[in-house]
């Protein structure tokens, strides 16, 4: 039986790429069909192969470069035609920002959303960034996984991630070839303060024993069993194994004076609240800050970190945030809100629309659902008044928001 949404390959075609769309794709267009090919640059002209079809348009694979685009550079990581870890440096990164507010532009026009603000964008260093990177292993080698696979990239340095970590990167490349190297762990996360650093097993086929986490902290110096600091805005924040803390050490300060700055009254309430990134900084500017938190152990993160500044203004709810907001009769000054990827979604919004407050202060790291959830709130009588662009994810398609919503 045949499948309408496939597409064997077939013979190359040549396509000029139009522009960058979100997901980090090229788009081209053939014969009356939309095409989206990865890691190309606006104007170059490529032969590629369809590989296979979705519901309206069809992924195809480069196999070679006509005619490169002016816009395109050399990459920084010689790994980045394979390693599905970064999707744009084949481009500047003057050029990089400008498609990021070009799709944030698109995304809100396809959803009939007029954006009457200019985006402002805040960047920083483009590499050498991250500090939480995760590594896969596998058959003694470690590295990243190919684009849309599951096949291992070898990778000898990452030049997104912070110095510590490839410093890190170089220890486990060697010990991974070590009998003592557990071959069933297929991905390790690495997290540090360059000089601190904590190791969270993403992934693995069996449990591990306690003496590999011994042996490991002996081979890399500085590794920790349990939280470490990190100093960002102005804190010292305790950071506990899976708890949640902005990856780019370049711009946590500036995400964090963004999504704060200009706001004082009686309450705030701030949702996603993690470790306390929003929470302590609000309390010097309300009279008291209510913190909601899911995660358990983010939870006493924010309560560790409140306690040793001495933040007593601060009320700290363990509680999935729909639920919590489902419950909530008060209306704060300012809601400030940092959800998931998967956004604040339908139950979530229509409770902010619901309670009104003033002003609305959404922290997102994913337009798409962002695009979504705003077109609730403007239909129940909000306007955007401020919406910045903080590159968090240089490289990558990722992009990263800040928008000020006021109740009209």
């Amino acid at each position: 039986m045949s499948n309408s949404n496939s597409l064997t390959e077939t013979s190359s075609e040549t396509f000029r790429i139009e522009k960058l769309v979100y997901g980090g794709a090229g788009l081209a267009r053939h014969e009356g069909r939309v095409y989206m090919l990865p890691k190309v640059a606006p104007g170059d002209l490529v032969e590629a192969v369809a590989k296979k079809s979705k519901s309206n348009f069809v992924d195809a694979r480069v196999e070679r470069m006509v005619e490169p685009s002016p816009d395109r550079v050399a990459p920084a990581c010689p790994h980045f035609a394979k390693c599905g870890g970064c999707n744009y440096q084949q481009l500047s990164y003057d050029q990089q920002l400008h498609w990021k507010r070009t799709i944030l532009g698109e995304l809100f026009d396809r959803a009939k959303m007029k954006l009457d603000v200019e985006i402002e964008t805040i960047s920083a260093e483009p590499l050498g960034y991250r500090n939480r990177t995760q590594f896969h292993f596998h058959d003694g080698k470690v590295g990243f996984l190919e684009v849309a696979s599951h096949k291992l990239v070898p990778v000898d340095q990452c030049p997104v991630s912070s110095p510590k970590i490839n410093e890190v990167l170089a220890v486990l490349n060697r010990i991974s070839k070590d009998h003592r190297f557990p071959k069933f762990l297929k991905s390790l996360e690495v997290f540090t303060n360059e000089t601190d650093v904590q190791f969270n097993v993403v992934e693995t086929n069996s449990p591990i024993a306690k003496h590999f986490f011994d042996w490991l902290a002996h081979q890399v110096p500085g590794t920790k069993s349990g939280a470490i600091p990190y100093t960002a805005a102005g804190y010292d924040w305790k950071v506990s194994y899976r708890s949640f803390f902005q990856v780019n050490r370049f711009l946590v300060d500036a995400l964090a004076n963004v999504s704060i700055r200009n706001l004082s009254g009686a309450h705030a309430l701030d949702l996603y609240a993690g470790v306390g990134l929003f929470s302590l900084p609000l309390s010097k500017q309300f009279e008291r800050v209510t913190a909601v938190e899911s995660g358990k152990v983010a939870m006493f993160d924010l309560q560790a970190n409140s306690k040793q500044y001495g933040v007593e203004n601060i009320r700290n709810v363990q509680a999935d945030v729909e639920a919590f907001l489902t419950d909530f009769t008060e209306t704060p000054d300012v809601i400030l809100a940092d959800p998931p990827r998967s956004g604040l979604g339908k139950l979530a919004t229509e409770q902010l629309a619901r309670i009104k407050a003033p002003e609305l202060r959404i922290v997102s790291c994913d337009p798409s659902t962002l695009v979504r959830d705003l077109a609730i709130l403007l239909t129940a009588g909000y306007k955007v008044e401020e919406m910045v662009l903080i590159d968090l994810f240089p490289q990558t398609y990722h992009i990263e928001t800040v928008t000020k919503l006021r109740l009209s």
